[in-house]
């Protein structure tokens, strides 16, 4: 007696999810996009037909994998936003355990931004950014770089991370994330070079490299007559002015800092193109930039470690 047609269909199917189960049988691989371009090619290929670029061990393929990890929109803010934190958090259990938070050193806004605040040897031995003489006699440049994620108080970390998800966002959609990344880190780096070597200051916090990024944004908006840009110059003109009474009136603010990170940014901001990378080489460029301003923050980070371990 021959078999109806729909039990035969149900028979099948039954016997395809039973072997499968079994025997582990996969879907056949699918067409991929290239991490570089975007083009599609085969589920085989090693390589990118239109750009040339490996699918497996290139940069771009790396920063997708590194990508998928952090949020799809603004990555690289969110990880720095993050990292500060931690390392504040870090920081304020180091002044606990060292015996409490020190005493403020005057009344009005300063005891309020004194609130939560690090003992200073706690944020020398996590890399604050230390007088240029002693970094030359020591060898420890890489408090350039570490210094930008420490923060001294809690009301410092908050508006400094305020400003970042204000400001950050749109420097990363413009500049795409990986060029965004160096220019965080090498604006906040001349800022403490500034500070460092003209004023001598021991100096933590992320302003420097902040001031960076509104040059940055500024400096796209010189000789542009548009409506949007006249409007945004504006808005940063604001925030310069602000920022500047701030500087001027409290004890604490590091404007050598700011005044370095901010003639940084503005450099960069009228040497790279503001927009993000279209073409393979451009991409291939800015990749490179991102993941050595990555390899350098991380080596920094190791180099404090061993600097701290080695001191005992």
């Amino acid at each position: 007696m021959p078999i109806p047609p729909r039990l035969r269909w149900r028979l099948d199917q039954l016997r395809k999810k039973t072997s499968s189960a079994f025997i582990g049988q996969k879907e056949p691989p699918r067409p991929k996009l290239c991490p570089a371009c975007g083009t599609l090619v085969g589920a085989t290929a090693t390589r990118c037909h239109q750009c040339g670029a490996n699918l497996t061990f290139s940069l771009a393929a790396a920063s997708k994998s590194v990508g998928s990890l952090m949020p799809s929109a603004s990555p690289v803010t969110y990880a720095i936003l993050s990292v500060s934190c931690v390392l504040y958090v870090v920081s304020l259990l180091a002044t606990v355990r060292e015996g409490g938070f020190p005493m403020p050193t005057s009344g009005g806004f300063s005891a309020i931004f004194d609130f939560a605040a690090i003992r200073g040897d706690v944020l020398l031995r996590l890399g604050e950014s230390i007088p240029f003489p002693y970094i030359l006699a020591t060898g420890q440049a890489w408090r350039f770089v570490t210094a930008i994620f420490l923060h001294g108080s809690l009301l410092h970390i908050v508006f400094n991370m305020w400003m970042l998800m204000d400001v950050g966002p749109q420097i990363e959609e413009r500049y795409g994330s990986a060029r965004y990344f160096f220019i965080y880190v090498a604006s906040g780096v001349g800022g403490y070079v500034v500070s460092s070597s003209v004023i001598g200051h021991q100096s933590v916090g992320a302003s420097g490299a902040l001031l960076g990024l509104i040059g940055v944004l500024l400096a796209t908006t010189v000789g542009n007559r548009s409506a949007s840009s006249r409007m945004l110059r504006s808005q940063l003109l604001i925030w310069l002015a602000f920022i500047l009474i701030w500087g001027l009136t409290s004890p604490n603010i590091d404007n050598f800092a700011h005044a370095g990170g901010f003639a940084t940014g503005f450099i960069l901001g009228r040497i790279l193109p503001d927009r993000p990378p279209a073409t393979p080489e451009a991409r291939k460029r800015a990749y490179i930039l991102g993941w050595i301003t990555a390899v350098v923050v991380v080596a920094s980070f190791v180099m404090m470690a061993l600097w701290l371990r080695s001191a005992g």
